[in-house]
């Protein structure tokens, strides 16, 4: 088994008992481009979690979509508020989304679930 890197996964979600946990417990919101949902788990850092199935599309579309929501994840990581569990659910409109569209929507749903550390002036 190769070991992990440091610090490089800790901001994704894999146990399945987690990912269960947000699944069932989790409050949703949806938007034209994604399914949110978000469960107060514990105070670590918040972890996400993209599911992509395969009524996606095929394997290049699911790896695609999983690319562009793991990068928008790693861009707000310093912004999430701690102790969130967040699972991300990708719909087949996001790969035709601008990149500054796709950032405006995740930003703004992160905002209605309040899970933006607040801002500091």
């Amino acid at each position: 088994m190769r070991p992990k890197a440091q610090g490089r996964d800790d901001i994704f979600l894999r146990s399945n008992r987690d990912i269960q946990l947000v699944k069932h417990h989790g409050r949703r919101i949806s938007t034209a481009l994604f399914n949110l949902l978000a469960y107060r788990m514990d105070e670590a850092p918040s972890r996400v979690g993209i599911i992509v199935g395969k009524r996606f599309g095929n394997a290049v579309r699911r790896n695609r979509a999983k690319r562009i929501f793991r990068e928008l994840v790693r861009q707000s990581r310093s912004d999430l508020a701690p102790g969130r569990g967040l699972l991300v659910f990708p719909k087949r409109d996001a790969l035709q989304q601008s990149r500054d569209g796709l950032v405006q929507a995740w930003r703004s749903s992160l905002e209605r679930l309040e899970l933006l550390r607040p801002r500091a002036y």
